[in-house]
């Protein structure tokens, strides 16, 4: 069996005042496991959409790379991801 990978999250912005703190380490296998369990953690922050799908105020970046958009994306050990307001930045 293999083990479900550590993945740190970063808030930025609104999500970080809503969330309470400025990061969270979980486990997931996808973006979209990682990011319900996030909702858990921070019951004042809503990522997911009923459908499953990103809600269209945030942004989600793979370690300040790219943003992700498919919620079944896997996720690897170590990696950070970075949850911020979609209208952040100039």
């Amino acid at each position: 069996m293999i083990d479900t990978p550590t993945v740190t999250v970063e808030f930025y912005g609104m999500p970080r005042q809503r969330a309470g703190r400025t990061e969270i380490t979980l486990q997931a296998r996808t973006l979209g496991e990682l990011l319900l369990a996030v909702q858990t953690a921070c019951p004042d922050l809503t990522l997911l959409e009923a459908d499953g799908r990103i809600v269209p105020h945030i942004r989600v970046s793979l370690g300040g790379q790219r943003f992700l958009t498919d919620t079944a994306e896997e996720l690897l050990p170590g990696e950070r991801v970075l949850i911020l307001s979609a209208d952040a930045g100039g």
